[in-house]
């Protein structure tokens, strides 16, 4: 038996076992459903390109027929509609919310809360893995220009821990650090890994670039990752070098004895860009390195001595430093555009400071985000400029229809949805096409039902 949220404010236990679910998950389809969600259904194809419930079964360690891999389909679809907060408040069912998961039901917080916390951080990770390479196979990764960053979110729990104080400012706050790295170029995430506020960044980014390495296995020198001021440890430049095929570029700490040693640089070993902007390469040495030497990239700006202007980059390996520190290096942002567009998804607030849980929930929320991305390829603008929350309003949460079946064939038919024509094409005759790309159009968590689509 299994807690589930029937309304707002009824609760039961309702048989979950691999009959019981089947035979009512039937019966809903039977009966059909009218909602609000059928928006959401769009987002099937692209979890059967993804292999998304392979990858959840895998993770629960339960055969398909089970319930807990419908649970953490459950958690996908809420990451994708960016809700947050009590299952109660949020009035999922009777929508077709649950039959999307294959499940005749809404689970509870407190099904939830066991299927999480049955599992691990290191089957999270190994989840990121197995989705990554399967990200990688489809090209969603150039994996020639990496950035990381620490999300930090201020965390309101009770327990007694390190205080975060990266604001002088503020008094130090608690919180919750999700470290992520992302593909520079596509701006797709790789992976990320996550800690209470006592990790540092020297503790968290080598098992973040290991977890990377894993996942896009570069040649040695293919591809540069880039950090930012906190990345300037010893520590951090050792391990990148000597357990990593990645190079590193990160500034440096602007201290005064950098700036003397800048500013004593010959200038022959300048060479002037444009206007305003000139760049050098030198050897340097990191203090307590036992690797290197590393290079010194100086980008000088300003044209007239008085108003010269240092900023100092350390790089593990020889580039052309202009072209690292003008083309390569801007595109670094691009991660902060990532959290601000798709935090909602899952990484917006800190919930639980149990790390197991907080690593499932938020790699469910990774696997909402690789199926969202190849919805937005595939449908073009300008869904594909819309942040999470608004595409989970307009679109997830957003169009009226109904579901029913036909023979083998779940048919979904959207009401009045945004520029319908652009969708009917990708959409109507759904089978077919995804027999053409050499997938199996069966949904198996629907107990091998076909998906179609109508527009009225």
């Amino acid at each position: 038996m299994l807690e589930t949220f029937r309304t707002r404010k009824k609760t039961r236990l309702e048989p979950a076992d691999p009959a019981s679910l089947e035979r009512a998950v039937r019966q809903l389809l039977a009966d059909k459903v009218s909602g609000d969600m059928v928006g959401l259904w769009l987002l099937v194809p692209e979890h059967l390109r993804l292999g998304t419930w392979d990858l959840l079964c895998g993770w629960t360690q339960q055969d398909p027929s089970r319930v807990e891999p419908r649970l953490a389909l459950q958690l996908v679809h809420e990451a994708a509609l960016c809700i947050t907060g009590v299952r109660d408040q949020r009035s999922l069912s009777q929508k077709g919310f649950e039959l999307l998961n294959g499940l005749p039901f809404v689970a509870s917080d407190t099904a939830m809360h066991d299927l999480l916390g049955r599992r691990t951080v290191a089957e999270a990770e190994a989840l990121q893995l197995h989705l990554g390479m399967l990200r990688r196979a489809r090209g969603h990764y150039q994996a020639k220009l990496l950035a990381i960053d620490p999300h930090r979110v201020r965390s309101y729990s009770k327990r007694l821990m390190c205080r975060y104080g990266g604001d002088p400012d503020r008094r130090p706050y608690k919180v919750s650090q999700t470290f992520f790295c992302l593909d520079a170029d596509t701006h797709q995430p790789v992976c990320f890994t996550s800690g209470s506020s006592a990790i540092s960044v020297s503790q968290a980014t080598p098992p973040l670039l290991e977890l990377a390495s894993a996942i896009l296995n570069p040649a040695p020198g293919q591809t540069l990752v880039m950090g930012d001021s906190e990345h300037y440890t010893t520590e951090i430049v050792d391990r990148c070098k000597m357990q990593t095929p990645f190079d590193l570029l990160v500034p440096m700490d602007n201290t005064k004895a950098l700036r003397k040693l800048m500013r004593e640089l010959p200038e022959g070993v300048f060479t002037t860009r444009w206007a305003g902007l000139a760049t050098a390469r030198q050897p340097y040495q990191i203090k307590r390195s036992k690797t290197g030497p590393q290079q010194l990239y100086v980008q000088r700006t300003g044209e007239r001595q008085a108003d010269w202007e240092f900023k100092g980059f350390l790089c593990t390996r020889e580039g052309e430093e202009v072209n690292d520190l003008t083309l390569a290096y801007p595109k670094r942002w691009h991660i902060e555009e990532f959290f601000n567009a798709h935090q909602h998804l899952g990484w917006q607030r800190a919930g639980t400071m149990n790390l197991n849980i907080r690593y499932g929930q938020m790699t469910m929320a990774l696997l909402a985000q690789a199926a969202i991305y190849q919805l937005r390829q595939r449908l073009g603008s300008p869904w594909k400029e819309w942040d999470a929350k608004h595409l989970a309003q307009s679109v997830f949460h957003g169009i009226d229809g109904d579901v029913r079946v036909a023979d083998d064939t779940i048919v979904v038919t959207l009401y009045n949805a945004p520029r319908a024509e652009q969708m009917r094409a990708h959409y109507e005759g759904l089978p077919d096409k995804l027999v053409a790309e050499h997938i199996d159009p069966r949904m198996p968590w629907l107990y091998g039902y076909k998906l179609d689509f109508r527009f009225r």
